[in-house]
């Protein structure tokens, strides 16, 4: 029986609730962009419980009103450490629009998909307003959005490189990643200068000490660094100064006159984001200087269980009743496993906010999880998804830690898998299995992208290849809801090579086996590829090959998307300079819109309406071979047609010479 919920079980939003606990203030008051859905798979609910686990009085305050007085931002007061802005688990500007900057149908992170809950840049938005209204207290940012923008990067929707938001922002700190660790740290240090009696505090009325922006400022400047934290800096005060072990970058004005400055600057920051020990960063921005100290190292599993099995409803909150949230019905019966990405794909932001190493819940904490959801009163019996960043990644780590230690690619899996990287699928096969046996469980499906690529791999290790054979057939065999999602991304190997992603040859191999197991069982399951175009290196007649080489396999393309440049990934920063940060060499990218649509409609082949636009682009690239290839005999008929048009064109054209010719004779004789 699932335990009935009262208003106290949920972090506070409101002043009344604050008073059901018996508050009269908060030590942290956190925004978020997003609904307030008490689930580990929500940001804002993870920071929050984390904190009140260690005993911290933690307020929400979910997609406050930025319009008139801004009394959403004065309901609960001043906090008595810190506010915190989590602008939501999706960057804002991806959420809300289309890589052709379109309003998308829908915002999946507010009830019933409301557009109109959330700003753009809440971030900058949500940090200056607070700054308004509190000056003295300080703000600090957190979440995908300010992680990704904590140095110069570009910024798509305003069409130009942007300096670290902190800057537009004024907020006072970012702590970046996944948060756990730092908000722990950081709260720890304030609330002992308080227990202290720090020299620099502020206290209300009633004589408590309340941290204000001197001490804060006193403690973040002279005090013991906290990893995994952004700050602007005067130079003379950056701490310990700039020693021979930072990595200076080039700075925010010199990113913009020199976009080979930009590029080269890029690479510095992706490896020290994938690295075990990381170097400080450094960077010059109107005369101060971003820090941005190294993360922590990866969690540990207990640190993970530990957040993962903190009280949560994993429901709305009841504020919501009778509104539907579309990313939480996406997610309600679902379990993440393990975080991190070693693929290192050029275009997924993954790595840059969660980094390359994997960290594994325990199989108990799993269970436990899913056990919770098998209560819940609309649970029918099937798992959306058993899953992670990477579907089957989990229990995946270096056989040799010290080398990994030292290591600074940002894939380990391209362009060839590492030889010391384990990449046994035995334990994820175990948890699935423990996981069906659960009473109430009738399927769990696996709705996460699935790395082919590590499972066609030939290991050393006869018994790690057997158990990748063993999980393939298991996957297919029973944890796919009829389709299965993979992502070859493209057909070319040129892009992607670009991608970071393995041969198209390779999802070949993999859905010949697919079929193969599907066959033998007498199953009709479908395999669902996803596609990117104008990726940088991408050219039309990359695309129009794409679209020979789906049509063989016999597929009409479905999950497709345009290439949407989002801060701090490889492509992005390709696509914006011109240059590829690893080699600095200048790379093609489609930008306009033409440009683009005309890359996109080559997914689309199928459709009448697209096969003239298609035929007409074939002929002006000179590939009138692929319009054979995509439209069978027409396209031959139609071949025919355009040399025939061509050479009657000849024949006009020089039939009007000879005329000009004749005109010019004639002149010459009447002179």
């Amino acid at each position: 029986m699932m335990r009935e919920y009262r208003l106290t079980d949920w972090l506070p939003t409101t002043k009344k609730e604050m008073d059901l606990r018996g508050w009269d203030c908060a030590d942290i008051i956190l925004f978020s962009a997003d609904a307030y859905v008490d689930h580990p798979s929500f940001g804002a609910a993870v920071i929050g419980r984390v904190l009140e686990a260690e005993g911290y009085r933690v307020a929400i305050v979910p997609q406050p009103d930025w319009h008139g007085d801004f009394r959403d931002f004065k309901k609960l007061g001043r906090p008595r450490l810190w506010f915190g802005v989590a602008p939501g688990c999706m960057d804002s500007m991806v959420n809300k629009y289309t890589a052709n900057r379109r309003l998308r149908s829908e915002d999946a992170y507010s009830p019933d998909g409301r557009h109109d809950l959330r700003q753009e840049y809440p971030t900058v938005v949500y940090s200056r307003i607070l700054k308004q209204l509190y000056p003295d207290t300080p703000v600090v940012l957190g979440g995908i959005e300010a992680s990704l923008r904590r140095l110069t990067h570009y910024d798509y929707w305003k069409e130009k490189f942007m300096p670290c938001i902190l800057c537009d922002s004024g907020a006072d700190m970012i702590l970046y990643g996944m948060g756990e660790k730092a908000v722990v740290e950081l709260s720890n240090r304030l609330e002992t200068a308080i227990n202290d009696g720090n020299e620099y505090l502020d206290y209300d009325e009633n004589g408590a000490g309340r941290i204000g922006m001197r001490a804060f400022r006193q403690l973040i400047t002279y005090g013991r660094q906290i990893p995994q934290t952004v700050s602007l800096y005067n130079k003379e005060n950056i701490p310990g100064g700039i020693s021979a072990d930072d990595i200076v970058l080039h700075s925010h004005e010199q990113c913009l006159k020199d976009m080979k400055a930009q590029a080269e600057n890029f690479r510095h920051i992706e490896e020290e984001s994938n690295k075990y020990y990381a170097q400080r960063i450094l960077q010059s921005v109107n005369g101060r200087y971003v820090v941005v100290n190294p993360p922590y190292p990866p969690m540990t599993q207990a640190e993970m269980d530990h957040s993962f099995d903190l009280p949560y409803t994993r429901l709305p909150h009841p504020k919501y009743k009778g509104q539907r949230i579309p990313a939480y019905e996406m997610i309600k019966f679902s379990v993440n496993m393990h975080r991190g990405c070693f693929g290192g794909c050029a275009f997924c932001t993954i790595s840059a906010h969660q980094g390359k190493f994997i960290v594994n819940r325990s199989k108990e904490s799993i269970l436990k999880e899913v056990r919770q959801i098998t209560e819940m009163p609309d649970f029918k019996g099937n798992l959306s998804d058993l899953g992670g960043p990477s579907a089957n990644m989990y229990g995946m780590k270096g056989k040799n830690l010290k080398a990994c230690q030292k290591c600074k690619r940002p894939s380990c899996i391209h362009p060839a898998i590492c030889p010391n990287l384990n990449t046994d699928h035995s334990a994820l096969l175990d948890i699935y299995r423990a996981v069906d046996a659960l009473p109430g469980i009738k399927h769990s499906y696996v709705g996460s992208g699935v790395r082919y690529d590590l499972l066609l791999h030939d290991a050393q290790d006869e018994r790690v290849n057997r158990a990748a054979a063993d999980y393939t057939r298991e996957l297919i065999l029973h944890h796919v809801s009829g389709r299965l999602k993979v992502a070859p991304e493209h057909t070319s190997d040129h892009v992607l090579d670009l991608m970071r992603k393995p041969s198209f040859l390779q999802f070949g191999q993999f859905k010949a086996i697919f079929d193969r197991i599907n066959s033998e069982a007498g199953l009709r399951q479908q395999i669902i590829p996803y596609f990117i175009s104008s990726h940088p290196g991408c050219t039309e007649e990359d695309m129009a090959q794409l679209a020979v080489e789906t049509k063989k396999l016999d597929f009409q393309l479905e999950q497709v998307q345009d290439f949407t440049p989002t801060p701090m990934t490889v492509s992005t920063e390709t696509w914006a300079t011109g240059y590829h940060p690893y080699t600095l060499e200048p790379v093609f990218s489609a930008k306009s819109p033409r440009e683009k649509l005309a890359q996109r409609m080559f997914f689309f082949w199928y459709k009448p309406e697209e096969q003239q636009k298609i035929r007409l682009e074939l002929r002006r690239i000179g590939r009138l071979d692929l319009i054979d290839k995509l439209f069978g005999p027409k396209g031959f008929a139609e071949r025919k047609k355009q040399v025939n048009l061509r050479n009657e064109s000849h024949r006009e054209f020089s039939k009007s010479q000879s005329q000009r010719r004749d005109v010019r004779r004639r002149h010459r004789d009447d002179r």
